[in-house]
């Protein structure tokens, strides 16, 4: 992957440099005009539309490598989990998008993950999810953030499975996928002697799902989300998490699940930790 681990004043940057600027070579990008964010988010693509790309081996061999970059590149998770899904019926304006996000990337080829030097072992973590977003399956995309201390430890963009009928329900069953990663972790850390983290903050910015995870009751509007969702009412009520409610311009997840503007992704990126390197 070509890793970088680079000395800061507030800890160690992970960043894949070379790798970054090797990639913008093979394809021609190194001279291309930069842009502020890896996706365009008012430009929409479309499974069916638009002429289908000449050579299958350069876009999968493209979306093969940026996939790489997301070891230490959170920004572009949700770029490369969206593009993803064209691999067998690729287009012209999905290649077109694959190369935006090269773009993006020559504008900071040297961004990465600040190990934070804070001597922290407690968690953090954000979830969202984007209802329906997809125009072809109208599935929904999850999205979570998780802190180990100061460090961002782990992230997570990836289309649900079903449909989904409600936004609470996408919320829900994004939670869910949280709290599984949430309950490895936990173990992870109690078997390396890190006790006391729990319970672990999870935040999210529907009020719905959060109710829906601590009311005991079963009712008519929960029947149709599956009884494994139910999974975080359990960890719930074993003291694994406590739900708080964050408001949407906090949800720091959100960035995993859409395209955003320039300045909310900026901003959003400052809070991940996710740094140039010293000059």
């Amino acid at each position: 992957m070509g890793l970088e681990v680079l000395q800061s004043s507030q800890g160690l940057i992970l960043t894949q440099r070379k790798f970054t600027l090797d990639l913008l070579k093979e394809f021609d990008c190194a001279n291309s005009s930069g842009v502020v964010t890896p996706l365009d988010c008012n430009f929409k693509l479309q499974a069916d539309v638009g002429e289908l790309y000449s050579d299958p081996t350069q876009y999968r061999r493209l979306i093969g490598k940026l996939n790489f970059l997301t070891h230490t590149r959170p920004d572009i998770a949700f770029s490369v989990q969206h593009l993803s899904q064209f691999m067998q019926a690729r287009r012209l304006p999905h290649y077109q998008a694959a190369l935006h996000v090269l773009r993006y990337l020559k504008t900071q080829p040297t961004l990465g993950i600040l190990l934070h030097h804070a001597p922290s072992f407690s968690l953090l973590a954000y979830c969202d999810a984007d209802w329906a977003s997809c125009s072809h399956t109208r599935k929904s995309v999850t999205g979570y953030v998780i802190f180990l201390g100061q460090t961002l430890n782990s992230w997570k963009s990836k289309k649900q499975q079903t449909i989904s009928l409600s936004s609470a329900e996408a919320e829900y069953r994004s939670m869910r996928r949280l709290v599984a990663e949430l309950a490895w972790l936990s173990r992870l850390l109690h078997e390396l002697t890190v006790d006391h983290i729990t319970p672990i903050p999870l935040k999210c910015d529907n009020q719905a799902a959060i109710y829906i995870a601590k009311n005991p009751v079963f009712h008519e509007r929960t029947k149709h989300i599956e009884l494994d969702c139910h999974f975080v009412r359990q960890k719930l009520m074993e003291g694994l998490v406590i739900l708080n409610h964050v408001s949407t311009k906090q949800q720091l997840a959100d960035i995993m699940t859409k395209p955003l503007p320039g300045l909310t992704h900026s901003s959003i990126l400052g809070k991940l930790g996710v740094s140039h390197p010293p000059i």
